[in-house]
């Protein structure tokens, strides 16, 4: 089934907080990640390959980047006529409660009132899987749902913002939901993302609006579970949860493992992104690259082990860089040490610098930062 019906609206600005150093610039959904995608990417993709083909994205601050990126859409086949990419600006005053997803859709009503599509799926950015929302919607419509959220069965990602925890029945009708409960187990949890119809949408932000209840976890979804037919729709594959620094870190590390690349990556849903057109990448003859992810416009004269490096990253004679991520266009100059650093975009380390972080905590060296 084609989710042709469905309307998407992603939020770009949710969660920034967790990892401020990277967003202090940016929204979370221009975050860099994995040597030439932004965290947009992945919900975006996931929903033009199930063939939704009009996208709100719901911006609030620090959105120039995330602008520059999406551009028209063209890169995600969104560039249309009729529907297409929607870039959805900040709505006046900052909300009283950071975050508030109620106070972001009630801004958007004019936008869902004149689309024209049955059902709308909600997504975070901060959120990495390759799902078919086609599945989801399916299941939805087989089980007659008012309202269907996705989780996975695992423990919940350490450092998540209000994890939500379901009590399924056997035929996956949510029957209790808890928010940020003390458990240490394996639980099903949610991860942001739900599909429900368009009308009824409208009607319970409007609800929530004129009950002042801004909280979407609790007044929106927790409230409602007697109410409506919410039910849960396990999925299995890969999520990676951008929730801290160090959760971001991993993430970009266990892109070396073939099975989280050949999950993430599908080929029969691949993943889009903005093109540059690069050359590939350069090795000197003294170059020695192991386990690494490289992409385009690169030039490596030093040695790169366990790394992540952005398109036009410039690696120079006698530098050696282990278990690193570096962001687009910047120069690590000879004779370098780089173990667990995190270097944002345009920085310059000169020569004989020595950076050591840790696997639980490493360095980050901030966007067009000289060291």
């Amino acid at each position: 089934m084609r989710a042709n019906n469905m309307l998407g609206v992603l939020f770009s600005n949710v969660h920034d907080e967790n990892i401020r150093e990277l967003t202090e610039k940016r929204a979370m959904g221009s975050v860099p990640f994995g040597g030439r995608y932004r965290l947009i990417d992945f919900p975006l993709s996931n929903m033009v390959n199930s063939g939704i083909n009009k996208v709100g994205v719901i911006t609030k601050n620090n959105y120039q980047s995330l602008m520059d990126h999406l551009g028209s859409g063209k890169a995600w086949d969104l560039s249309r006529k009729r529907e297409g990419l929607f870039i959805l600006p900040p709505f006046g005053d900052a909300s009283a409660i950071p975050n508030s997803r109620v106070e972001y859709l009630a801004s958007i009503t004019r936008f869902l009132h004149n689309s024209r599509e049955e059902y709308v799926a909600l997504s975070d950015c901060d959120m990495l899987c390759n799902i078919d929302y086609s599945d989801v919607l399916a299941f939805h419509l087989r089980q007659e749902a008012d309202i269907t959220l996705v989780y996975r069965f695992g423990k919940i990602p350490v450092g998540s913002s209000d994890p939500m925890v379901y009590t399924l029945a056997p035929d996956g009708r949510i029957l209790d939901m808890l928010i940020s409960p003390a458990i240490d187990g394996e639980c099903n949890h949610g991860i942001s993302i739900l599909i429900m119809k368009r009308e009824l949408l409208i009607s319970m932000i409007s609800d929530c609006v004129s009950r002042n209840m801004f909280n979407f976890k609790r007044d929106f979804l927790q409230r409602n579970v007697k109410n409506y037919r919410i039910y849960g729709y396990e999925f299995e594959g890969t999520v990676q949860t951008i929730c801290s620094m160090n959760s971001y870190f991993e993430a970009n590390m266990t892109l070396m493992q073939p099975k989280v690349r050949a999950e993430l990556f599908n080929p029969n849903r691949p993943i889009y992104t903005k093109v540059r057109d690069d050359m590939p990448a350069r090795y000197g003859l003294g170059a020695n690259v192991a386990n690494s992810i490289i992409a385009d416009g690169c030039v490596i004269e030093g040695t790169v082990e366990n790394c992540v490096l952005f398109r036009g990253v410039r690696v120079e004679k006698g530098a050696r860089l282990e278990n690193c991520v570096i962001m687009q266009d910047s120069v690590i100059s000879q004779n370098c040490r780089l173990n667990y650093v995190v270097v944002d975009k345009d920085v310059e380390i000169k020569e004989e610098r020595s950076l050591m972080g840790f696997q639980s905590y490493p360095v980050y060296i901030s966007k067009g930062a000289i060291v």
